[in-house]
């Protein structure tokens, strides 16, 4: 497992060692032992999967209570992938990392507590995976404003109009964001 470093402190993005022939391939896509040596000594209650369409863009969520660090990866289609830093005390506080998660490129994205997170389907469809490190609680569940200009990201919309849960239109913009310590 390769690890790689994202810019924003201690969100990293994941390239699993794949072993493959002309049957298929096979890939660990989670081993404690390989996470504790990269620094990641973490417990998972939760796996999830979600199935969106082409233009649905989901977040950025994230929870105040209960925060969730989250192992996230795609097993079909594409997405562009995004963690905000929301750790007060952090230096990269307020910044964000990108990255395309695919079945083809395989990697994964560790998405720590103390970040919201989004993606943005890129493909036809996408089958989205994700570890969760604590419970979903929706009563300490929020969402950050995904188009805040604050926060400028770069969403490869590409001419297309995300389409928006009620709530994902109804973020909140990071400056009134319940934010960590």
């Amino acid at each position: 497992m390769r690890a790689i470093e994202t810019g924003v402190k201690d969100a990293l993005i994941l390239e699993p060692q794949v072993f493959g022939d002309a049957r298929g391939f096979f890939l660990e896509s989670w081993n404690r032992r390989t996470f504790a040596q990269l620094g990641l000594d973490v417990d998972f209650v939760q796996d999830n999967h979600s199935r969106s369409r082409q233009g649905v863009l989901r977040g950025l969520h994230y929870q105040v209570r209960q925060r969730q660090g989250k192992l996230v990866r795609v097993v079909a289609g594409a997405v562009f992938d995004v963690a905000v830093d929301l750790r007060r005390g952090s230096p990269t506080f307020g910044r964000w990392a990108g990255v395309e998660l695919s079945a083809e490129n395989r990697r994964m994205f560790w998405v720590p507590p103390g970040f919201a997170h989004g993606f943005l389907v890129l493909t036809e469809s996408a089958d989205f995976l994700y570890k969760a490190t604590d419970y979903y609680a929706p009563e300490h569940e929020r969402t950050l404003l995904w188009n805040d200009p604050d926060l400028a990201i770069d969403w490869p919309l590409a001419g297309m109009t995300p389409q928006l849960a009620a709530k994902d239109a109804a973020g909140t913009p990071l400056r009134q964001a319940e934010t960590y310590p």
